[in-house]
C-alpha cells in the first residue's frame, strides 16, 4: 500500500518561500512510469495542478502559476518537495501530493492534504 504524507509550515508570510515535503512509503519515487504531483485547492475553488516530478527526475510546472515554482526530490529519503517563491495570498490553499501512473492515466494515491495560509 502506497502512502503519501505532506508536511510543512501551515503559515507563510507574503513574499516568503513556501516549502512542502511529500514523504512516500510503500513504493519508490523512482519506479518507472510514475509521476509525483503537487495539486492544490484554494478556498472555494477547484483543484489546480501545480507541477510534478517524474520517476526519471524530469519536471513539469503549471505555466499559469504566478509564483516561481520548483519541485525536487531526494531519492535516498524517498520524498519530493515543493517550493513556491514570493508567495501571495492567492497561493493559500490545501496542498496535496499525489501519484500519477502514466500507464492508466489517473491519480491512484493521494496524501491527506495540508492547509497553507499566506498572511502577515
Amino acid at each position: 500500500q502506497v502512502q503519501l504524507q505532506e508536511s510543512g509550515p501551515g503559515l507563510v508570510k507574503p513574499s516568503q518561500t513556501l516549502s512542502l515535503t511529500c514523504s512516500v512509503s510503500g513504493g519508490s519515487i523512482t519506479t518507472n512510469r510514475y509521476y509525483w504531483n503537487w495539486i492544490r485547492q484554494p478556498p472555494g475553488k477547484g483543484l489546480e495542478w501545480v507541477g510534478a516530478i517524474g520517476y526519471d527526475g524530469s519536471t513539469a510546472y503549471n505555466p499559469s502559476l504566478k509564483s516561481p515554482t520548483s519541485i525536487n526530490r531526494d531519492t535516498s529519503k524517498n520524498h519530493f518537495t515543493l517550493q513556491l517563491s514570493s508567495v501571495t495570498p492567492e497561493d493559500a490553499a490545501v496542498y496535496y501530493c499525489a501519484r500519477f501512473y502514466s500507464g492508466s492515466h489517473y491519480y491512484d494515491y493521494w496524501g491527506q492534504g495540508t492547509q497553507v495560509t499566506v498572511s502577515s
